[in-house]
């Protein structure tokens, strides 16, 4: 299926490996003009090479940290006009409420809450005078499955998706949809962060642990990146113009309810 987006320009926040570069190479094999940010410049680099090696596309990099307004003002100098914004942000690792601070609690909401919100605060005006735009956000199945040691994660990005449900709908009649993805587990340096989280001294191991959260999964497995990526690539597409205001669970089946 042609998605008919080649040419079109993409601005993708944390990008540079994981989910995010899984959609920033499924977006350049479309010919999607994509760049990428993220913290480190030799992360950026190598994930710049790969897209390089499967598409013809441009790519480009900027190191920034996105949870500042001077690091979301140069992501935008970068590519000043995106007809695709992608907001990713790493969750804190697993732990107990009664320890987080306050600056914990912000810092939580500035980098999975304020942060996404400004990007599209930037963005949606220019898309919708240019009539396209697809904005994507990488949540979590966690607004729909709250877990107790990600209490920081559960509440900053609840908070983005019920933002998002009042813009989404303002938006779609000019072409530029908003919709978040909410992964489970997946094979991914984020899964590895977590588990590595919730080891206790004399607890289960790193591989029990990995082992044990797959067979629970309908699909008795971890995701692959690029599955995820794919579903963005065709939620960007020019075939996705009314899906809007959705969160997509790309779980393997692991949500136990109906709705």
């Amino acid at each position: 299926m042609d998605l008919g987006i080649s040419g079109r320009k993409a601005l993708l926040i944390g990008a540079s490996r994981g989910l995010g570069k899984a959609c920033a190479l499924a977006l350049a094999r479309e010919g999607v003009d994509v760049t990428i940010v993220a913290r480190t410049p030799e992360v950026l680099e190598r994930t710049r090479a790969e897209i390089r090696a499967i598409s013809k596309a441009d790519v480009s990099w900027i190191a920034a940290d996105m949870t500042s307004e001077q690091g979301r003002a140069e992501a935008l100098k970068a590519c000043p006009a995106p007809d695709i914004l992608l907001n990713n942000a790493d969750g804190p690792v697993p732990g107990d409420f009664r320890a987080w601070t306050r600056e914990d609690w912000l810092g939580a909401i500035d980098a999975m809450m304020l942060g996404p919100i400004d990007m599209m605060r930037r963005t949606v005006d220019g898309m919708m005078e240019r009539g396209f735009g697809r904005i994507i956000n990488i949540v979590s199945r966690s607004v729909k499955i709250p877990q107790l040691e990600l209490g920081l994660s559960n509440g900053a990005r609840s908070g983005l998706v019920g933002f998002v449900a009042g813009l989404a709908r303002q938006t779609v009649a000019h072409n530029v949809t908003i919709n978040n993805i909410l992964p489970g587990i997946f094979d991914s340096d984020a899964q590895y962060r977590h588990i590595e989280g919730m080891l206790e001294a004399g607890g289960k191991s790193f591989d029990e642990i990995w082992r044990e959260r797959a067979a629970a999964n309908p699909a008795k497995r971890y995701g692959r990146p690029e599955e995820l990526g794919a579903y963005c690539a065709f939620l960007c597409s020019a075939h996705a113009g009314f899906v809007t205001g959705q969160n997509i669970l790309i779980d393997g089946g692991s949500y136990p309810g109906t709705y």
